[in-house]
């Protein structure tokens, strides 16, 4: 079709030429922006990536080390190992001499060293540049983090007196903190649970130490709970060591426990004041009771150190 230009007809002409020209002007304008968009999002995506690759490679080179309290085993913290290893931790969960299904008579068994052993033994084949990040529970470089519950707070003690320069942080769950172990009466008196009200049987356990925990738990850690070697125990004393005090100690209250009382709790932190303190509204196990919370905790842990 032969379109003929009049004089009249060539302002309008122009006008549609300067409008096509703004229009592919917007238009590469947008394409340049979204290119950059683009290209901004991949680098966005590139250095979060990095950043994952990074924290996931530290997170393996923090090496988390439970420890169990008297007449437990390392199978008591497997909701807490679990959550750690899903994060991309590393995780240990000894079982002391006797504990778990280690089959050794707990009355052969007559020194705390002899009880102690197979934590020695974990800590002194992990590498020297690992963080170990040390948690006892009762009276129990990469990054060590050693977590004791209960009498495995006396483990975790243990441990640091003998590789205070390899241990990152010591977490004591509801346990036994005591520099020396029972050297005295006053220490026996702090450290060591009240079962003065309670007896073995089933139903005095649930009130005792599961007071919070689930049904479900209480009744495995019954029937999995074991005679610990009391006597190795009650003499657990330790020698002075000078990297004691280079450790990064943080205890863990467990407001509900009816085992090792507030007062006892209290006590021990008040004669051995550790680098924080935090608390947990648990009872004595709070690897059953609250695993969200300890786990919450441990992994802030990790995280500031």
């Amino acid at each position: 079709m032969l379109v003929l230009l009049t004089k009249q007809s060539r302002p309008l002409y122009k006008w549609k030429i300067n409008i096509l020209r703004v229009f592919n002007l917007t238009s590469t304008f947008q394409v340049h922006s979204e290119l950059k968009l683009e290209r901004e999002i991949g680098r966005n995506m590139e250095e979060r990536k990095d950043e994952q690759q990074q924290s996931m490679e530290n997170k393996s080179k923090t090496h988390f080390v439970l420890v169990h309290g008297i007449g437990a085993g390392g199978w008591c913290w497997f909701k807490i190992r679990c959550l750690l290893e899903k994060s991309g931790y590393k995780v240990y969960c000894p079982d002391l001499k006797s504990a778990g299904i280690d089959p050794t008579d707990p009355n052969s068994i007559l020194k705390f060293e002899d009880y102690n052993k197979p934590l020695i033994d974990l800590l002194s084949i992990l590498p020297e540049n690992d963080k170990v990040i040390l948690v006892g529970h009762s009276a129990g470089g990469l990054s060590v983090i050693l977590v004791g519950h209960s009498a495995g707070g006396l483990s975790v003690t243990d441990a640091i007196h003998r590789f205070g320069k390899k241990i990152n942080v010591a977490v004591y769950v509801g346990a036994t903190m005591l520099r020396r172990g029972f050297l005295t009466d006053a220490d026996i008196k702090d450290g060591v649970p009240d079962q003065s009200e309670h007896s073995d049987k089933r139903e005095f356990q649930r009130k005792a130490t599961y007071n919070m925990s689930p049904e479900e738990d209480a009744t495995l850690a019954w029937m999995l709970s074991k005679v610990g070697p009391l006597q190795a125990i009650s003499g657990a004393t330790f020698s002075e060591s000078p990297e004691i005090d280079e450790v990064t100690r943080l205890y863990i209250k467990t407001l509900q426990d009816h085992t090792l009382k507030l007062e006892q709790q209290d006590a021990m932190i008040k004669k051995w004041p550790p680098s924080d303190v935090l608390v947990l509204e648990s009872d004595h196990c709070p690897m059953f009771s609250t695993p969200s919370d300890l786990f919450g905790v441990l992994a802030k842990v990790a995280n500031v150190n």
